[in-house]
C-alpha cells in the first residue's frame, strides 16, 4: 500500500477521515453500539457480545482509543470501556458539518 500523503490534506480533511475510519468495519460499529447500549464494558463482555475472538476485540478497541472515541482504565487485569464524551461530542459536530452540505444541482451537470 502507497504513503496516504496526509500532509497534502487539511487538517479538517485528515480529521473527518479518521473519524469515518471508526465506522469503516462493522465490527467497530458493533463495538460502540454495545457501549452506548450497556455504558461501560469489559473486553470479554465484547468477546461473548459480538462474537469475535478477544485478540480481534482488542485490535478493534485499540483503534477506537487511538481515535479518541473511547477510553478505557485498568481495574486490576481487566480492562474497562466506555465512549469518550467530549470527543464522541467533537467528532459529531466534525462529520454534521460535513455530512450537512447541500447539493445544488444544476442544468446539464455532468
Amino acid at each position: 500500500m502507497g504513503i496516504s500523503k496526509t500532509e497534502i490534506f487539511t487538517a479538517q480533511q485528515n480529521e473527518i477521515a479518521l473519524f469515518a475510519k471508526a465506522f469503516g468495519h462493522p465490527a467497530r460499529v458493533a463495538i460502540l453500539q454495545h457501549l452506548f447500549k450497556i455504558d461501560t464494558c469489559v473486553c470479554g463482555d465484547l468477546v461473548n457480545e459480538i462474537g469475535l475472538a478477544q485478540p480481534t476485540i482488542s485490535q478493534h478497541l485499540k483503534e477506537l482509543k487511538n481515535l479518541g472515541l473511547i477510553q478505557g482504565s485498568v481495574e486490576g487485569t481487566r480492562v474497562c470501556y466506555c465512549i469518550d464524551p467530549g470527543n464522541w461530542t467533537k467528532m459529531k459536530q466534525i462529520l454534521s458539518e460535513f455530512l450537512n452540505q447541500d447539493v445544488s444541482i444544476k442544468k446539464d451537470c455532468c
